[in-house]
Parts: structure tokens; sequence; C-alpha cells
């Protein structure tokens, strides 16, 4: 009878060399990047504060619009607006915290936010005027994510799902503002 004792653990057949993995994790003071990490991080986090940019402007956007609309008939845009900016705030702690993983800084100094937003802040005063601003700003947030995921490609896995899950949202929100225009 042939010897079936267990093959040394680290040359199992899926072709993963658990003890290479080890070794490699044993390097703590990368976090949440491991050895096998293949993108450019400095790139993935300078795009990554870009959005966070972006997110951070559309807050103060929607934040402002839903403030200052008035009328009884715009009940359900203020709200709207306020449920818009809640979720742009979700977008903005998401990117923050992929951020920090990727051992980067968030960016968050309001002296350089519109510098580094894909989108334009809006003062309009005017309802349909909001209205349209802020659609506008959806299709360069989703336009802004989509080349983000193309740019990453394979490269990062975790920051491409991430820039999809925000992008579905950013998606809703255009079809939202499209709905409310007159």
């Amino acid at each position: 009878m042939s010897d079936t004792s267990v093959a040394n653990p680290s040359q199992v057949p899926s072709g993963i060399d658990t003890a290479a993995i080890r070794e490699a994790a044993r390097n703590l003071d990368d976090g949440a990047v491991t050895a096998g990490y293949k993108g450019n991080r400095e790139e993935v986090i300078r795009m990554l504060n870009n959005a966070l940019a972006t997110e951070l402007v559309c807050i103060a956007r929607y934040k402002r619009h839903y403030y200052t609309v008035s009328g009884r008939d715009n009940g359900t845009i203020k709200a709207e607006f306020l449920e818009h900016a809640e979720q742009e705030q979700e977008h903005a702690d998401w990117l923050a915290e992929r951020i920090v993983q990727l051992n980067g800084a968030p960016d968050f100094n309001p002296a350089t936010l519109l510098e580094r937003s894909h989108a334009e802040y809006d003062d309009s005063d005017d309802v349909q005027s909001m209205v349209r601003a802020n659609l506008i700003a959806e299709r360069v947030a989703i336009e802004s994510y989509r080349q983000m995921i193309e740019k990453i490609g394979d490269s990062d896995p975790t920051t491409r799902h991430l820039l999809i899950k925000i992008m579905a949202v950013e998606e809703e929100h255009a079809d939202d503002m499209r709905d409310l225009m007159e």
C-alpha cells in the first residue's frame, strides 16, 4: 500500500504557496496592502482623493440646495436633495476609508476641494437650476468613476468594486434628477 500521508501544506494542489504568503504577511507595515497588490498605489490614492473632493463638493451643493429650496410644492425635491447629500457623505466615508487602507491620507483640505473636484459647486436660487446643476454633476461623477474603473482595471479589485458600487448610486441620482426636471 502506498503512503497516503498529507503533502506539505504549502504545496497544496491549488497552486497557492501558503508558506510564501504567510512569510510576506509578517510585514505589518503595509496593513491591508499585501505583496500581491498590483495597482499603482500612489496613483490610486490620488484618484481616490480627487473622487473624495468631488463627493465633498457634491455634499455641499446638495446641502445648500436642500436648505435654500422653498415653496410648498418643492417638498419632494427638498427631500431628494437631502437624501442625495446623505448618500454622497457615505461615498466620501467609503473613499476616505479605502485611502487609509492603501496607506494614504484622505485629503479634506477645504482650500483645494474645488480644484480637485470633478464636479462644480452651484449656488443657484431657482429650483429647476438646482436640479439641472445636480443632474450635470451626477453625469460628471458617473463618467469620472467609469474612467477610474477602466484605468484601475484588474490591478486593484477592492477599489474597483468600491467605485462600481458608488457609480451605481450616482446613476440612480442622475435618474432622480432627470425625473425632477420640468
